[in-house]
């Protein structure tokens, strides 16, 4: 069994775009979508919900309202200032608090403790007997995208074994922090998608740099190359100085928008130029995994 990796160094490259259609072409898989702060590859695919599980991830401070004698030290101490007071009640506001643990060593009457908190959940679906999906919510606020996205690609491992499928289809989250790097580790092969800007390609260079630093395979993708000939050719020419093989060029195309808006991946639609370009990368992507 396979573990293939889409990633970007920067959200709105395309990278979802890619992940559908890769999940559209793939046969006996499971996709697992861990960009968990904004998942969205489920909604490409009809799927059946068949399992749910609660992610529990940070602390959050709990101030225990017969302890506490109302001195205000939390609230002055607090640099998150998520600690109100309100109708003479200090609370906790969950959305603002980091669990940073300074109200809890501050407080005289040990009113105040740290509890795990519920910070989303993840779920499997089943698509149609050949191919399964998992993703994710993470809470508003959370900080704890790394540990959920870990859950994703665990589940989906564990069903890709137990149903014997060929390939673990990631869409991975965009950046290099810790969400992006919990998508690359252990993976047999990385797409990167970039696009023709200025900060497409100096995103481009930080997430070769991650993807190089877990010495994982990897190929790139430019995505809407000709909407910037100057700049898809800089990429180009980075990339061939830098010894990174360029797995091939999506030019723009309207039925990319009009595939998202009737919720239907872009390679299921007949004479469209994106959708040849995605299925070459695609074989060759396929061929660097055999």
């Amino acid at each position: 069994m396979k573990q293939l990796a889409i990633v970007s160094g920067k959200g709105g490259t395309g990278k979802t775009t890619l992940s559908s259609s890769f999940g559209a072409l793939l046969n006996n898989a499971v996709l697992a979508d861990c960009d968990v702060d904004a998942a969205n590859l489920n909604l490409m695919f009809n799927g059946e919900l068949k399992e749910k599980y609660d992610y529990y991830g940070g602390k959050k401070a709990i101030i225990d309202q017969n302890k506490c004698d109302k001195c205000g030290i939390c609230k002055n101490i607090c640099r998150f200032e998520a600690i109100t007071f309100e109708n003479g009640i200090y609370d906790v506001d969950p959305y603002a608090c980091e669990g940073c643990n300074a109200c809890v060593i501050a407080c005289p009457q040990n009113a105040i403790k740290l509890e795990t908190a519920l910070s989303g959940e993840y779920y499997y679906s089943s698509l149609n007997d050949e191919k399964d999906i998992v993703h994710a919510n993470l809470n508003p606020g959370e900080e704890t995208s790394g540990g959920l996205v870990a859950e994703v690609r665990k589940l989906a491992m564990n069903k890709a074994q137990e149903k014997n499928k060929d390939i673990v289809l990631i869409d991975g989250a965009p950046g290099i922090g810790c969400p992006a790097t919990s998508s690359i580790t252990a993976t047999d092969y990385v797409v990167i998608v970039t696009e023709p800007t200025t900060s497409g390609l100096h995103d481009l260079k930080r997430i070769i740099e991650t993807v190089r630093h877990f010495r994982r395979d990897f190929g790139v993708v430019i995505n809407k190359y000709d909407l910037n000939s100057v700049v898809s050719k800089e990429i180009i020419n980075y990339c061939i100085s830098d010894g990174i093989e360029v797995l091939g060029e999506i030019p723009f195309d309207e039925t990319v928008e009009k595939s998202n808006l009737e919720i239907n991946p872009v390679v299921n639609y007949e004479n469209s130029p994106a959708a040849k370009a995605i299925k070459d990368i695609f074989n060759k992507v396929m061929q660097k995994l055999k």
